[in-house]
């Protein structure tokens, strides 16, 4: 996510390949060899031979499945079913509590209302304007994090449920809505809006007025869809920041309880036991779940020569050339649209390939051990295993536009139209963070090897607690773990290739 947002804000282009994965103490002593990576806009030299680290990273997944396969047991699902009520001494007295998430609710609804009316008001310059950094960093970014750290705590803070309310209490009437909610919508409708989302993440030229144009377009969309189908059901089912923080929370140690958007009660966990015994139901949600991958794999394809070079090459030149010849500038734009029709459609299928591919693996695993479940019953099951390599995708690609952009913040706040103000004596500050390429390239190398051996010790565990027999349960992983390794393979090798240097395709 985030590609145009990075090339606003930064000099690189950063990490497109989200997958770097598997390094094993060979891989470290291999000696330093050419390979070059598409990252921060300029050749990089790898210390190894790509070949290596897809060798690596197939060595990472086969060791992590042996060692999972052995140690883990039936006691391990009870393990993870236990909770620990944070309720009482460890939270603040029902007054102050209530005091303290009034504030952060109002505080939340007043940082929505400045990303808006900076974007109206201030500079159109995306480096003074804070309303760019406020929403596609710290939000989009930072606040993603920290859910996965801390829970859902979005449901409380919602800014566009927060202004519902008052609208509810202002009226005196409840958003119960005038039709009920159809059930066959399901998550459709928040789907539908999440590639909406990353489409004008990738394709729009953002500024901070279309921002605005945008959120507050949505701020409306959504009051009004809670006025029409109900304040309860389109925070459910259809606003999208609702359902991707609430699956990204399913990962965190901490459980926050808040029916309705009302706060009760928190719960220690072990990390990531949230996605345990748990559906991806209906369709929808599991479809939902395959674009938070596929989603962040085309970010890292659709800008590298490779693809570029395959409208070129092959569709143009097969189809399009006859037509328009070699491109002169009075058919430019409409070349232009055809590439974005082209970069588009790939976008909007790629969850339909991925969930093409992971019903085949699954199909595999039914095979070979032939359980009582169907397999769409399997593809529910599974599907919130795959969540910590969309979150460790998504980190490891964002992370540096988070560290670089990220500190701006305290400058951006005493001048946040761009006016020439100094409201907090912080708008001179020089904040100039260079992340070291090494560092940066190796961090990433750990954080993708962690989220693998995660999802391969989740699928397990989700494997022994289905079946309730080891061996069934090693046996059912095994077409999971070549998955892994052709997600992580094909990923490296994404990595490896180079970004189209034209400007038709970046």
């Amino acid at each position: 996510m985030l590609a145009v947002t990075a090339r606003l804000f930064s000099s690189w282009h950063l990490f497109s390949g989200k997958y770097l994965v598997g390094l094993l103490g060979i891989v470290w002593l291999a000696g330093a060899n050419s390979a070059y990576a598409h990252s921060f806009g300029q050749t990089y030299t790898m210390p190894v031979p790509v070949w290596l680290y897809l060798y690596g990273a197939a060595a990472a997944l086969v060791i992590s499945f042996v060692l999972v396969g052995y140690f883990v047991s039936t006691q391990s699902i009870e393990i993870n079913r236990r909770q620990y009520d944070l309720s009482g001494r460890w939270t603040p007295r029902p007054a102050i509590a209530g005091f303290l998430l009034s504030s952060l609710r109002g505080l939340f609804v007043f940082l929505l209302a400045l990303t808006i009316i900076a974007g109206f008001i201030g500079t159109q310059n995306a480096y003074r304007n804070l309303n760019m950094t406020l929403f596609w960093v710290v939000f989009v970014l930072g606040f993603t994090y920290l859910t996965a750290l801390f829970g859902n705590w979005f449901a409380v803070l919602n800014p566009l449920r927060v202004i519902a309310e008052w609208i509810e209490k202002l009226s005196g009437r409840k958003l119960q809505g005038r039709w009920p909610y159809p059930q066959k919508l399901a998550y459709w409708p928040a789907l539908i809006l999440y590639m909406g989302f990353i489409w004008l993440e990738l394709f729009d030229r953002s500024t901070p007025m279309s921002l605005s144009v945008v959120l507050l377009g949505y701020t409306l969309l959504s009051l009004l869809g809670s006025y029409l189908l109900g304040k309860e059901p389109w925070f459910k089912y259809c606003e999208f920041f609702s359902v991707f923080l609430r699956l990204v929370a399913k990962m965190a140690p901490l459980a926050i309880d808040a029916p309705d958007g009302k706060f009760q009660k928190a719960y220690l966990r072990m990390p990531l036991a949230g996605l345990l015994q748990q559906k991806a139901i209906p369709l929808s949600l599991l479809v939902f779940v395959l674009f938070m991958l596929s989603s962040t794999a085309f970010d890292g394809l659709h800008e590298t020569a490779l693809w570029v070079g395959a409208f070129w090459k092959n569709l143009y030149q097969m189809l399009l050339f006859p037509i328009y010849g070699s491109a002169p500038p009075v058919t430019l734009p409409t070349i232009r649209k055809l590439f974005l029709i082209y970069q588009s459609g790939a976008l909007l299928l790629s969850p339909l390939v991925y969930l093409t591919i992971y019903a085949l693996f699954l199909f595999i695993a039914k095979v070979l051990i032939r359980p009582s479940l169907s397999l769409k019953a399997l593809l529910t099951w599974f599907a919130y295993s795959l969540l910590p390599i969309v979150i460790a995708y998504h980190f490891t690609h964002y992370y540096t536009l988070l560290q670089i952009q990220g500190p701006q913040t305290l400058r951006l706040a005493s001048d946040p139209f761009g006016f020439g103000w100094d409201l907090f004596g912080t708008a001179k500050m020089a904040i100039n963070i260079v992340p070291d390429m090494g560092v940066v390239w190796h961090s990433q190398v750990l954080v993708i090897v962690a989220g693998h051996i995660a999802s391969v010790y989740l699928a397990h565990v989700q494997a022994m607690a289905l079946f309730q027999d080891r061996r069934a349960a090693i046996i059912s992983q095994l077409p999971i773990l070549v998955l892994m390794v052709v997600f992580t393979t094909l990923g490296l090798w994404i990595l490896s290739l180079p970004l189209n240097p034209g400007t038709l395709g970046g």
